[in-house]
């Protein structure tokens, strides 16, 4: 039975607002300084971000920000903290005490699809999450951290229909006291869900257009002949499967947090659809979808927050191709494809309203110029190979072009951040696109057809936890609907 405190928690949690965030790898040859992963951060507005690890770099430079980041235990490190509870409680004084409150550290991620990636480990899955759970307490960090899992969808079996789903009974022993502690503890329960996978393996029997979230007509949609409900794509179904799933075990109350989703830009030969269009397509309609607050048939109107794989694409990940194109950007911050999201409301593609380059002054001091070319080119970490002679941008070959272009593509770099088109008094912020020939700028349409996606979202100013359910029912009636979700939540889950 859950004490009040819980399942005001557990209410919290359902009523809450739904966000984007995004995973970050760091499987890149040419990784960006995490102060450059932050600012690209910053110009997209993303507000929320998932590490693999807890690397110190990045846990500095994401400080002060208001961006919430949950951090990771890799799997590496399992085994060594869910057998001693002394281990974990070192783990989280290094990677969370330490940089707690600076760094809005929201969550841990213990493991990664354990059941699946490291089974040998999930005998002690639960015990690790209890060690880090109990380290947090320690440090009276329990209420504003929360600690869970990241599954894997595949542990769902017979996901169609969605009510007869059920998880992989192997992993009963280790699932029932991972949900009691979810359950008690009010966290998430994290999963990961590829749609791009599952349709891939259907044989045909999954449509590209249920997979990619398009809009169905009601004779199109999938139903469940047990509820006789519809289901228009393959994201909703399997949160609802999962749900099922836990129906069957007798937890009714554990929310759905999506901690990886996402769709390849690009594969190998017999992956034709991990194209640009399909990846773009799929996850505009997934943040229009998420944000929409639509929920799913199970849960309508419940938020069903989601992580997108990924920020960077990976080109040092192994296997197919397409395990290297998962991500929104590239190193040097271009963005792969533009997302759709022109009037999906609070989100926007400024594609039309920040097509913004950095260029030379006119009249600037050419060793001045020479010396930030130089910067750029060197510290600043800009690809100049296309300023070679021979090469689309050698000509003209003068510094105020070279300039040009290297301040431009550091702007791009650093995701056209306030400050960073400056060079010492020797760059301006123009709207001309300064493009010519063959040479093509980073961020103009002629090379990435609009600009970075900029997931446009509330103030990163604040860092202060969720409100608890007691402070949103004192609001009182300023806040009608506030109360009346309250309620709801009181009647569906007391």
């Amino acid at each position: 039975m859950l004490d009040m405190d819980a399942y005001y928690n557990i209410c919290i949690i359902f009523l809450a607002e739904a966000f984007i965030g995004v995973n970050i790898g760091t499987d890149l040859s040419d990784m960006p300084h995490p102060t450059q992963v932050v600012a690209l951060l910053k110009a997209q507005q993303i507000r929320h971000v998932r590490l693999y690890d807890a690397d110190r770099g990045m846990l500095v430079a994401l400080a002060n920000t208001g961006i919430q980041v949950m951090v990771s235990v890799p799997n590496e490190q399992l085994l060594g903290i869910g057998q001693s509870n002394s281990t974990a409680a070192n783990w989280v004084s290094h990677n969370v005490v330490a940089h707690y409150p600076a760094t809005n550290i929201t969550a841990i991620c213990v493991g990664s699809e354990v059941f699946t990636a490291v089974p040998n480990a999930a005998s002690v899955l639960v015990n690790a999450m209890k060690f880090i759970q109990s380290a947090l307490v320690a440090s009276n960090l329990d209420r504003q951290i929360k600690v869970s899992t990241p599954l894997s969808s595949s542990i769902i079996l017979d996901s169609f229909p969605p009510s007869q789903a059920f998880f992989n009974k192997t992993w009963n022993p280790v699932l029932i006291p991972m949900l009691n502690f979810l359950q008690s503890t009010g966290s998430h329960l994290m999963l990961n869900i590829y749609p791009y996978y599952d349709y891939m393996q259907s044989n045909g029997v999954i449509p590209l257009d249920y997979a990619l979230l398009k809009p169905l007509a009601p004779n199109k949609e999938a139903v469940d002949a047990n509820t006789l409900v519809h289901y228009s794509n393959v994201f909703d179904a399997m949160i609802d499967a999962t749900y099922f799933a836990m129906d069957f075990l007798n937890f009714t109350n554990v929310p759905v947090m999506v901690t990886e989703t996402g769709w390849p830009s690009k594969g190998d030969s017999n992956e034709p659809d991990a194209t640009l269009d399909n990846a773009n397509t799929y996850n505009s309609n997934l943040i229009r979808h998420v944000l929409n607050k639509t929920g799913t048939p199970k849960h309508p109107g419940i938020a069903v927050s989601t992580y997108i794989y990924e920020l960077y694409n990976e080109d040092l990940k192994p296997g197919p191709v397409s395990e290297k194109n998962w991500g929104l950007f590239n190193a040097n911050g271009e963005p792969v494809y533009i997302l759709h999201l022109t009037g999906s409301g609070l989100v926007l593609a400024n594609d039309t309203t920040n097509q913004t380059y950095c260029t030379a002054k006119q009249g600037a001091d050419p060793k001045m110029l020479q010396a930030a070319l130089d910067w750029a080119c060197g510290p600043g970490k800009v690809d100049c190979s296309a300023m070679l002679q021979g090469e689309p941008c050698y000509q003209p070959d003068n510094v105020i072009a070279h300039a040009t272009y290297a301040f431009n593509s550091y702007y791009n770099q650093m995701g056209k951040a306030p400050g960073t088109c400056d060079f010492n008094g020797v760059a301006a912020i123009t709207t001309t696109n300064p493009s010519h020939g063959t040479c093509v700028f980073p961020g103009s349409t002629g090379r990435m057809n609009g600009t970075m996606v900029n997931i446009t979202a509330p103030s990163m100013n604040s860092t202060s936890a969720a409100p608890s359910a007691r402070d949103l029912y004192n609001l009182g009636s300023t806040n009608f609907l506030v109360l009346l979700r309250v309620l709801i939540c009181s009647i569906v889950f007391l």
